[in-house]
């Protein structure tokens, strides 16, 4: 259930990080084992865009397909995993008070926004990805389909798969547990050519923090 973001930022422990992210820019730290992450939709309907990695071997790294059939859902919430394709377990979803993030997806690129929608040079998240994962020595090779917080990609019966409108509203959170050292990278979505951010990209805010 939403609440305000004054009463979403309210956290019993010590604060490591707090920082406001806007449309376009990039997270990138390692977060480590027992910490906690915390993602506030500041506005509501935003999507955040998030890849992960074991932050001491980064080969081994966030496996979409793995997390869904361990979960035993394509919307993962309170409760469920994030693993990576060695099996290890990178964080724990320990509150989730939207109930709908995307696993499917992916991210939206130049490439893909001058395919789908004919406007080249656009701001993403692919190009925001990179410059959060150079900062840690990573690159190209070491973007994976991500999951997406916040954003809504409802699947019919028939298969069929659509990019709507997010049900986040302003104060909506997910929170994050650490298993392990882990590398976070974080985009914060500037599409406005898809419904994703209801066609108005807004700012977001990250709580690092230890109970």
């Amino acid at each position: 259930m939403a609440q305000s973001v004054d009463q979403a930022a309210q956290v019993s422990g010590q604060v490591i990080e707090d920082v406001i992210i806007q449309p376009a820019q990039h997270w990138a730290k390692v977060v480590p084992q027992g910490t906690r992450l915390r993602f506030i939709d500041l506005e509501g309907q935003q999507a955040i865009d998030f890849l992960c990695y074991n932050a001491h071997d980064p080969s081994d790294r966030y496996n979409a397909a793995d997390t869904m059939k361990y979960a035993g859902t394509i919307f993962l919430t309170t409760g469920h995993g994030i693993y990576t394709d060695m099996g290890h377990k990178l964080f724990t979803v320990v509150e989730d008070t939207c109930g709908r993030h995307d696993t499917i997806g992916g991210c939206c690129s130049a490439e893909s926004n001058q395919l789908r929608y004919d406007t080249p040079s656009t701001p993403n998240c692919r190009d925001t990805f990179l410059k959060g994962l150079a900062e840690h020595g990573l690159g190209k090779k070491d973007i994976v389909a991500n999951l997406n917080f916040f954003m809504n990609v409802p699947v019919e019966q028939d298969g069929a798969m659509a990019l709507v409108e997010g049900y986040s509203q302003p104060g909506d959170l997910i929170e994050l547990q650490a298993e392990m050292d882990t590398l976070a990278v974080v985009s914060n979505c500037p599409q406005t050519r898809n419904p994703v951010n209801a066609f108005n990209p807004t700012p977001i805010r990250i709580i690092l923090w230890h109970p």
